[in-house]
């Protein structure tokens, strides 16, 4: 995926400007930085659900449009709570109008451990359950390129570590764009990160972590990144260009 003359702005506000980024094809890629730098405003950018500037192109890695590739996965499951599990998954072929294989939701639910409740209400659900459920709809919408904003944040710390490795196996071979804000879950899940700063927000030079994902974060390499990843968040935490984008 391809994004070039990236261009926003919010007002006065100049957010992105020329912002240009390649984004690996068939890899995890994960973008940190600090609070209202921009990086939901451009995964919404990328995904088509906000406004750009007309001079922006964002492409898959061929030129074409990026339509009809896209899966999306919130920091909130947005599961509707009227909806079962099974009913949830599969929405978005309903919206469509398409023929739902119920095989294939049974599949996605044993994937995801949810295979014995397929007709569970989101109310009875716990915060991981409900989730794991999100992912699996993501997962049946079958697209290549996966956007991810947060996606593990809402829940305690060894939920979160179980969802990482859940999905870094079930979304082994797509291209997936995250933001997050915990340089560990980068480093544990992140094929290539990105730290994007300034204003107008750009994005700095990829960080390659060692090793297969999801990696062990007590791994001595590992360690070290951490720190220079906190090194560089501070700083652009402490750049006073950032003045709180959407």
């Amino acid at each position: 995926m391809r994004i070039a003359n990236g261009r926003l702005a919010f007002a006065d506000m100049l957010l992105f400007d020329e912002l240009s980024a390649t984004i690996t094809a068939g890899e995890w890629t994960c973008i940190l930085g600090p609070s209202g730098v921009g990086k939901s405003t451009l995964l919404r950018m990328i995904a088509g659900l906000g406004e750009s500037d007309p001079a922006t192109n964002i492409t898959a890695s061929d030129g074409s449009p990026l339509d009809q590739r896209i899966a999306w996965m919130a920091q909130q499951d947005l599961l509707l709570p009227w909806l079962s599990v099974s009913q949830n998954i599969a929405l978005g072929n309903k919206l469509r109008g398409q023929t739902t294989d119920g095989g294939h939701v049974s599949a996605l639910l044993a994937n995801v451990g949810l295979d014995a409740r397929p007709d569970a209400l989101p109310a009875t659900l716990s915060g991981g359950q409900r989730q794991r459920a999100a992912l699996a709809r993501t997962l049946m919408e079958d697209r290549p390129v996966v956007l991810m904003d947060e996606p593990f944040s809402a829940v305690d710390a060894i939920t979160r570590a179980r969802l990482q490795e859940l999905a870094a196996r079930l979304l082994r071979g797509r291209t997936v764009l995250q933001v997050t804000h915990d340089p560990l879950e980068a480093l544990r899940l992140g094929h290539n990160i990105h730290v994007m700063a300034g204003r107008p927000a750009h994005l700095g030079a990829v960080i390659r972590p060692p090793g297969d994902t999801p990696r062990d974060p007590t791994e001595p390499a590992l360690r070290d990144l951490h720190m220079a990843l906190l090194a560089e968040l501070s700083s652009a935490a402490d750049d006073g260009s950032n003045g709180g984008a959407p």
